[in-house]
């Protein structure tokens, strides 16, 4: 039998399978390099309109953070007792995003998952965006940006300032933590693939940015040794980061005395929801991609499945948190705890109350449905949804807690300016130029594990018939 036989009845067409018929090592490296490698005038039209849409929007962020530095915080709309506003919410939200790509890379490298391989890469380079986002809000929040030094516990024999009791100064090093790991394990993970497209340059230039990048990799057993072990510990490394990031951040609510805020189911509440919205960013992202550099064989309907699964399953955990929330208001017998939930309910802010139980538990159990997970314009839908949603938990569970406190005298209302839209809309932007440059200057799906797939799915070919001279080693 031919080996291309061989290989098309080792993958077979449909669905469930990870990689598209018909692909061999050196198509998987052609496909992949060529994204980076195209030549300019060949790039799709739909990213360039993308890449201004986004340098367009950037411009809020750089003109939103001037004119608060002019003036201050007061150009927001936080009050008192409003005193946490956007700023609170977009640093949640942007952190939370951020928490698929630890889980794709990490946990299920650990669990040996191969769908992994088409779309870790991308949700890596998602984390370090988003984190970056959100590592500006703490400073923004603080509208002088001079004395940031004041969230660093810097030794202080007065104990005046900073506090390190307070989990302000914990989401420091969470924070930090958590964006210097996964970019170590972002850039490793990018080493072998770097000497594929330093060995593979058209231009000088090129190949001497790919050559630095690479450090001299040459794809002996001995850098594949070294290179599995230090993957395998940054991934075991960085799977304690799912977990311990966001619920340092949950601290920042958990550990005051606000109804509202005062509870122990924040840490996993706030931990799955930050997956929940980590996926829903990674399809969001990962559908217009594969459409534009025509990846659909590589990033199949079966990644886009698995994800719409655990989108599922993570929302579900969620709408159990919700429950739990209302329950617990209720079963405490505190009358604030009681005043609190009714007030989301009923209260003023009711509309963003409803509008998120619909965009975060009903609409995503169509998640249920094959043919919705495995419909794309459908399952993209679901996506846009659940980040609206988790944004408008992240605003629920800042402003309602905060605007109708323990004093009836102070209660007030929180009406974001466009300074506070200006900066949101801004940092998105901001998101998108990191995301739409990164796919078309670095590969965006690992090479070497596609092809390591490949070979897993097709054992029975030889090395030697189906491997192309690219530099890599095998």
């Amino acid at each position: 039998m031919k080996i291309e036989e061989l290989e098309q009845k080792a993958i077979d067409p449909g669905p469930d399978k990870i990689i598209a018929p018909g692909f061999n090592y050196a198509t998987v490296t052609d496909k992949i390099a060529n994204t980076v490698l195209m030549p300019v005038e060949k790039t799709p039209r739909q990213w360039w309109v993308t890449l201004l849409i986004a340098f367009m929007a950037m411009q809020g962020l750089v003109a939103g953070s001037f004119w608060l530095f002019y003036k201050g915080v007061g150009v927001w709309g936080i009050v008192i007792p409003i005193a946490w506003g956007y700023a609170i919410v977009n640093f949640v939200w942007w952190i939370g995003i951020g928490h698929a790509g630890t889980l794709i890379s990490a946990i299920l490298l650990l669990l040996k998952q191969d769908w992994r391989t088409s779309i870790n890469r991308f949700s890596e380079a998602m984390t370090l965006f988003a984190v970056a986002q959100a590592g500006m809000f703490p400073i923004l929040h603080m509208g002088r940006p001079w004395l940031g030094y004041w969230l660093i516990p810097y030794p202080s024999s007065m104990w005046l300032w900073p506090q390190p009791r307070s989990p302000l100064v914990w989401d420091v090093f969470a924070v930090t933590t958590y964006l210097t790991v996964s970019l170590i394990f972002w850039f490793i993970g990018l080493v072998p693939d770097l000497a594929t497209m330093r060995d593979r340059a058209k231009h000088k230039w090129q190949a001497l940015t790919f050559g630095m990048l690479s450090m001299g990799w040459r794809g002996s057993a001995k850098h594949w040794s070294r290179y599995q072990m230090a993957y395998l510990l940054l991934g075991g490394l960085a799977t304690p980061l799912v977990v311990s990031v966001h619920t340092v951040v949950s601290f920042d609510f958990a550990i005051s005395l606000l109804p509202g805020w005062h509870t122990t189911i924040f840490p996993p509440y706030f931990v799955a929801g930050a997956i929940y919205s980590g996926f829903a960013m990674v399809v969001t992202l990962a559908i217009p991609a594969r459409k534009w550099f025509h990846l659909e064989d590589l990033i199949t309907m079966r990644h886009l499945d698995c994800m719409g699964k655990l989108m599922l399953g993570t929302g579900l955990i969620v709408a159990y948190g919700y429950m739990m929330e209302a329950f617990m208001s209720w079963y405490s017998g505190n009358p604030h705890e009681m005043f609190m939930y009714m007030n989301r309910a009923t209260g003023p802010y009711r509309f963003f109350f409803w509008m998120l139980i619909v965009c975060n538990i009903l609409i995503p159990q169509s998640l249920w449905s094959r043919k919705v997970r495995q419909n794309v314009p459908r399952l993209f839908f679901v996506s846009l949804v659940v980040n609206v949603g988790m944004w408008l938990e992240r605003f629920i569970i800042v402003i309602t807690s905060l605007h109708r406190d323990f004093l009836p005298s102070s209660w007030g209302m929180y009406y974001p300016t466009q300074w506070d839209w200006a900066v949101l809309t801004g940092t998105i932007g901001f998101f998108l130029l990191l995301m739409t440059l990164f796919v078309r200057v670095l590969p965006s799906i690992s090479i070497f594990e596609v092809r390591e797939v490949l070979h897993h799915l097709a054992p029975h070919i030889a090395d030697d018939d189906l491997a192309p001279q690219t530099g890599m080693g095998d």
